[in-house]
């Protein structure tokens, strides 16, 4: 069978103890980098064999893992740090191995964005998590619009080379007064937990270089709840493109079924706007 296991994002002795049981009794372990997983193991005095797999070659090593299943070897998957298959190498190896009938068996542990949460004093009662953000600014900032209206807690993974940039976005897109908790080496001797308005998190970065290294998690508030009657900024947006190129009632009933929001009050408002842009005689 094949062992899904989270491993330390930090402090080693974060690991489980059934973890270890694991990772000493399987007969491979596969890792996103042996050398990182090589380090682990040899804290914990185990040796096994290790193949490589990570996002450039994980589709080609999967197929080799289940052959290595089929001869009646367990094989146990690892990524550099946390739980395999969030924003980690893994789902591909997974869905193959389930599609061929062998047992997949979970060994929970460690993951950043569960950390982060327990420790940043949020009330909210669900959340959302997202991952890494584009790297492309333009792709970067379309994400952040789509998700601008969700009354959830929104987390996000982000690399200290593009924290900067990151957080300038989220604070154009998202607006400045918005709460942010900032979480970087989580369980690491330089751990930071930062809670701050989004508008403030750029300048309390650039105050020192070195908040802006490690990995982060970043944890930005919900988008509050509309008043009744109110649009979404989505909703407003879409009617003010449709009005550019269709009759007032059409742009009206296509913007409501885009948005799934009031057609009345889209009418209301395209009336409005009409009249907003009609010359004065």
């Amino acid at each position: 069978m094949l062992y899904v296991v989270a491993t330390p994002i930090g402090n080693l002795r974060d690991i489980t103890l059934r973890a270890l049981d694991v990772l000493a009794a399987v007969d491979v372990i596969a890792a996103e980098d042996t050398r990182t997983t090589g380090h682990l193991l040899t804290h914990y005095s185990i040796q096994r064999k290790m193949v490589a797999l990570h996002r450039h070659n994980e589709s080609t090593t999967a197929k080799k893992i289940v052959g290595l299943l089929s001869r009646g070897q367990a094989v146990a998957l690892v990524t550099d740090a946390g739980t395999p298959g969030i924003s980690d190498p893994g789902g591909i190896l997974v869905k193959q191995v389930r599609e061929q009938g062998y047992n997949v068996v979970p060994i929970p542990g460690v993951n950043a964005a569960v950390c982060a949460l327990s420790v940043a004093g949020t009330t909210e009662p669900h959340f959302l998590f997202y991952g890494f953000l584009p790297a492309s600014a333009g792709l970067r900032r379309r994400e952040l619009q789509s998700l601008k209206s969700h009354p959830y807690t929104l987390v996000f993974y982000e690399a200290p080379h593009r924290i900067l940039e990151c957080i300038s976005d989220l604070a154009e897109v998202l607006g400045v007064h918005r709460q942010i908790t900032i979480a970087r080496e989580l369980t690491k001797l330089f751990e930071t937990i930062h809670t701050c308005a989004t508008g403030e998190a750029l300048a309390w970065l650039q105050a020192d270089s070195n908040r802006q290294k490690g990995e982060f998690v970043l944890l930005l508030s919900g988008a509050e709840a509309r008043g009744q009657g109110e649009l979404s900024d989505l909703a407003q947006r879409t009617l003010a493109v449709l009005l550019q190129e269709l009759p007032l009632r059409q742009a009206a009933k296509l913007a409501a079924e885009i948005s799934g929001e009031s057609k009345n009050m889209l009418y209301s408002l395209a009336l409005a706007l009409q009249s907003e842009t009609t010359p004065r005689k």
